[in-house]
């Protein structure tokens, strides 16, 4: 069952080809980790030097340790809406935002400010994309309905992109935008912020 998963989102997931895109990322923090796919990915594509990834499930972190062995990557156990954000050259938001409550959110991000990564890339749920948002809340609920990641536990709390866009403007990062979806029906927005 992970191996298939991980082997879908690799093949299927429009963020992939754009991130193994990307130059230099160096040491790279991969908040919402998961099974460690995408940190891997770019350690195998020579995108990123070293890899920390952080995620709240165990069982997920376990497997990214695992199929990991043998590269430059650490991956642990924490929980995103209190962890500290250690010492990193670029910062992986991937798919995480939207599962925290808005105040967590602020928290999360302020803290990914303060330790000033070079780069900041979020791939954000945008709420106003129209259809697309509608089928995006729906997967979202079934999802958890289904026990999905955290269940019914999470949230699904996407907020406007400019909530997320004014603090990092505000912090001297310059910040584009540009959809995320490609082949998918889903309201997913890349937000690249990067510092001069």
């Amino acid at each position: 069952m992970t191996q298939g998963f991980v082997r879908g989102k690799l093949r299927g997931d429009p963020v992939v080809p754009v991130l193994v895109a990307m130059p230099d990322l160096g040491h790279v923090l991969d908040l919402g980790c998961g099974r460690g796919q995408l940190a891997i990915a770019l350690l195998l594509a020579g995108v990123a030097g070293r890899v920390t990834g952080l995620d709240i499930d165990a069982r997920k972190v376990a497997l990214a340790e695992g199929a990991a062995h043998g590269l430059p990557a650490r991956f642990a156990v924490a929980d995103l809406a209190r962890a500290g954000i250690p010492p990193c050259d670029s910062v992986l938001i991937i798919d995480v935002l939207l599962q925290m409550p808005p105040t967590a959110q602020d928290m999360l991000l302020a803290r990914v400010i303060a330790a000033a990564p070079r780069r900041i890339l979020i791939r954000a749920f945008d709420p106003d994309r129209g259809w697309r948002s509608a089928f995006g809340f729906a997967m979202e609920r079934v999802r958890r309905l289904l026990g999905g990641d955290r269940g019914r536990a999470g949230a699904v709390a996407p907020r406007p992109l400019a909530t997320l866009i004014v603090p990092l403007v505000a912090a001297g990062y310059a910040v584009r935008q540009t959809p995320c979806w490609a082949g998918t029906p889903l309201p997913n927005v890349l937000l690249v912020a990067e510092r001069s």
